[in-house]
């Protein structure tokens, strides 16, 4: 407690990637941002939000928290990833402050307290649910002098008494109002710049809206899954806009199960567009897009395009088995008829990925081949990930029935299925190799433009590709594929070691050198000659254009490429680059349906690598990544082209205020 009587709140959250960049602590906001609208609490409670990077110790966040003066409340937003850590400061905190109160939120701990007390018994509370009203009634009965084994009268918790009994209270009625949650980002509840004056987050973090109408089995979505959706309101979320926007907020990231799906999205989307022709602020929207894509979701597809509004566009699909799909409980959602929108998407110019899931029950090796590579004749960036078993979940419920064997994570608290009716341990071993190498090669983009031209030129798809590199690799005698399986060898339990494996891809010299090996040794001698020669030139494309990156203490042959600037963004160019064949119109025509004329013919081409990559390279953020990819000018100005366009037709409400364009870095994060 401080020498003025107030007590000391730390409200401590984790992100999963280590960067240099935080990750926008969202969810601390509100409930800081919602505690202080009370005036009671707001005069008798320092309040500070504890934000760390992923790959922040336990000792550097034990020191930084408990250093100075000893918090009242330590109050943890915990997920999968964070959950044995916080558990540990937990017991910590209690040998420091025997009296303080630990209250545990978040989808990973809500409904769980036999298992949470009984791993971490110096927890006090349990969050049950949406956590902003509870959280401020906690902290009004911590400052009337309540017991932290007393609490019976605050629905949606789970507490121990005096006897050390589990009480769960009842469970509280979900926020219908939404605005009576005061915006951290308007409020100040949550700090947006830092030390520079600039932005000092990855990418803006906004929810216009909460739950979802669909009972997927492997998710649980904050418990409001099959519910209502409730939004936010359409003043509130401009006025957020347009002060990040001030800021020179490049993304916005939706933390939306389904947007798109309801007619207030693509008002969002309006006003989005309109602060942009005034400020030149967000540049990109990522979002979960609604599963079922209805005239809403074209509309603002349509609008997004022609205010060169960048986005990825996912589909969500998990599995292309029937089966599986009958045990999700997916297989009548209008998702699985993705050829149509894919089509449309294609017609539009624009480009998708789609997301897999291995794993799932009534899933096989064969079905699951056979799904990938069907996606993949329409869709070559396919994110495949194994199925984690989530609390909450119906899969978790369900395990003797789908005759699930998992394990826990040795960082994490994830449940990761090693077997199940239809899925051996021996197949899940081979496929978990094969992850690997499909996330890698393909859902990261070290490999682009090759995938539809050996489909259609070679009969090749997307999977012998990958299987056969998965294979030249593991048989290899080549040094230069060592930091390669390392990375495989971990990364099935534990997603952090895909980072350095793409570092290297993106940044060495020798992984680009063994590449260009394994295409010329296993690859190349199987193409048919009429094409052989276009398909080798359009794989060592694929290497010409990933990002400038140079990781650190890896072999460099020559200096990074100048800068230049694009209407106000830098970028790396590549000059008169050499090809024999005029590749990036060969690919957009396979790509488009079209047969092109295959003939040689020497083109030369100037590639734009936009600059920062440095900051994305071994986060595993692939909806960042794509941006960071060699361009040709053309592709450069055409969003150019439609943002300029869309500003020019836009009103102009207001005066623009000028560009700050500021470096973001921070140390790990910590208490604010």
């Amino acid at each position: 407690m401080q020498a003025d009587g107030r007590i000391v709140v730390n409200i401590l959250q984790q992100g999963v990637w280590d960067m240099p960049y935080e990750s926008m602590p969202l969810a601390a906001g509100y409930l800081k941002s919602t505690a202080l609208s009370e005036p009671r609490i707001a005069a008798g409670a320092d309040i500070r939000i504890c934000n760390y990077r992923g790959a922040v110790t336990l000792p550097v966040m034990a020191a930084d928290l408990f250093r100075g003066e000893m918090p009242d409340i330590l109050a943890c937003s915990v997920l999968g990833w964070n959950y044995r850590a916080f558990g540990t400061l937990a017991e910590t905190f209690r040998q420091l402050n025997p009296d303080g109160w630990i209250i545990f939120g978040g989808t990973h701990v809500a409904n769980q307290a036999d298992r949470v007390f009984g791993m971490f018994p110096d927890v006090d509370v349990i969050v049950n649910g949406e956590g902003e009203l509870v959280f401020r009634d906690l902290l009004g009965a911590c400052l009337d002098g309540r017991s932290r084994h007393d609490l019976h009268a605050i629905s949606g918790i789970s507490f121990r008494d005096v006897s050390g009994a589990t009480v769960t209270t009842a469970e509280r009625e979900r926020i219908s109002d939404l605005d009576i949650i005061p915006s951290p980002i308007l409020t100040g509840a949550i700090e947006l710049t830092g030390d520079d004056g600039g932005f000092r987050y990855d990418v803006a973090l906004m929810e216009t809206n909460r739950g979802c109408p669909y009972k997927c089995s492997f998710c649980y979505w904050g418990g409001a899954t099959g519910q209502r959706v409730r939004a936010f309101s359409r003043h509130r979320l401009r006025e957020e806009l347009e002060l990040l926007a001030k800021l020179n907020v490049h993304t916005i990231a939706l933390c939306d199960a389904n947007f798109g799906l309801l007619p207030i999205d693509e008002e969002f989307v309006d006003d989005l567009i309109e602060i942009r022709g005034r400020y030149g602020y967000p540049k990109a929207l990522e979002s979960s897009w609604a599963k079922n894509k209805s005239k809403v979701f074209y509309s603002i597809v349509r609008k997004m395009k022609q205010a060169g509004l960048r986005s990825s566009f996912t589909l969500a699909l998990q599995t292309l088995s029937d089966t599986a799909l009958g045990e999700m409980n997916r297989k009548n959602m209008k998702v699985n008829a993705w050829e149509d929108l894919v089509a449309w998407l294609s017609e539009e110019g624009l480009e998708c990925y789609a997301e897999l899931l291995w794993g799932a029950p009534g899933e096989t090796i064969d079905s699951f081949f056979e799904g990938y590579d069907r996606l993949a004749r329409k869709v070559s960036r396919i994110a495949v990930y194994p199925l984690l078993m989530l609390p909450n979940t119906e899969y978790s419920e369900k395990k003797a029935q789908y005759g699930i064997v998992s394990v826990r994570g040795d960082t994490d608290d994830f449940e990761y299925v090693l077997s199940h009716n239809t899925m051996t341990f021996e197949e899940n071993e081979r496929m978990q190799r094969f992850l690997y190498w499909a996330r890698i090669m393909a859902e990261y983009m070290v490999l682009r433009n090759i995938w539809v031209p050996a489909l259609r030129l070679a009969g090749l798809t997307q999977s012998q590709i990958l299987r056969d590199f998965e294979s030249w690799v593991e048989k290899s005698d080549d040094p230069r594929a060592a930091p390669l399986l390392t990375a495989q060898a971990l990364a099935a339990a534990d997603q952090q070691a895909y980072g350095p494996a793409l570092g290297y891809l993106y940044g060495s010299e020798d992984a680009r050198d063994l590449l260009g090996r394994w295409w010329a040794e296993s690859m190349s001698p199987t193409l048919p000659g009429g094409t052989a020669a276009l398909l080798d030139e359009i794989f060592r494309y694929d290497l010409l254009t990933l990002p400038v990156y140079h990781k650190e203490g890896e072999r460099r042959t020559a200096p990074p490429p100048p800068l230049v600037e694009v209407e106000g963004e830098r970028y790396h160019l590549r000059r008169g680059v050499e090809l024999g064949f005029p590749v990036p119109q060969i690919v957009a025509e396979l790509r488009a349906g079209r047969d092109p004329d295959l003939s040689p013919l020497p083109t030369r081409v100037d590639l734009y690598y936009k600059t920062g990559f440095e900051s994305f390279a071994e986060t595993t953020n692939h909806e960042e990544i794509v941006y960071f990819m060699g361009t040709t000018l053309d592709q450069v100005t055409a969003a150019k082209t439609a943002t300029m366009a869309a500003e020019d037709a836009g009103p102009d409400l207001l005066p623009t205020e000028p560009n700050r364009l500021l470096p973001i870095l921070r140390e790990h994060g910590g208490c604010s």
